[in-house]
């Protein structure tokens, strides 16, 4: 079914995937969750498009699985305040609407999804450049040092 060379090539992807999520920062992390769960979220439609039901279903279930257990479980509801609510009370919607695009066979739902992901990706990234900024300002020499 596939060649020697495409295990390989497939096998040298994880690696690099694994390497990158491994050596990330928790804000790259999130961006990623939010890339993966947008490409899911493609191939569901591109499935949707060719009439493939179980790849399409298997699609929506991974994006519903990023939203639910990568975004949605990353959030610190107590720290975060209403913003985290917000965000909780959103990542709940579009599991229903994935939810629902796989039952009802909806593109438009998938696209409102990935619309709203897209918008929170475009945010997340926004920021940052003030998230290396603040790492910056944390690992760098502290203000009480122990010379005089």
């Amino acid at each position: 079914m596939f060649s020697p060379a495409q295990s390989g090539a497939n096998a040298y992807a994880r690696v690099g995937v694994e390497t990158g999520v491994m050596s990330a920062s928790p804000h790259k992390l999130i961006a990623l969750l939010y890339e993966g769960a947008r490409k899911a979220i493609a191939q569901a439609r591109m499935h949707l498009q060719m009439g493939n039901v179980g790849p399409r279903g298997e699609a929506i279930g991974k994006a519903i699985r990023i939203v639910e257990s990568g975004l949605q479980l990353a959030l610190n509801v107590e720290a975060g305040g209403e913003i985290a609510q917000r965000l909780n009370s959103l990542y709940s919607y579009m599991t229903r609407r994935l939810l629902e695009a796989n039952i009802q066979q909806s593109e438009s739902m998938l696209v409102e999804v990935d619309g709203l992901l897209a918008t929170l990706e475009e945010a997340w990234l926004g920021i940052a450049p003030e998230v290396a900024r603040m790492a910056a300002q944390a690992s760098g020499p502290s203000s009480g040092s122990l010379t005089r």
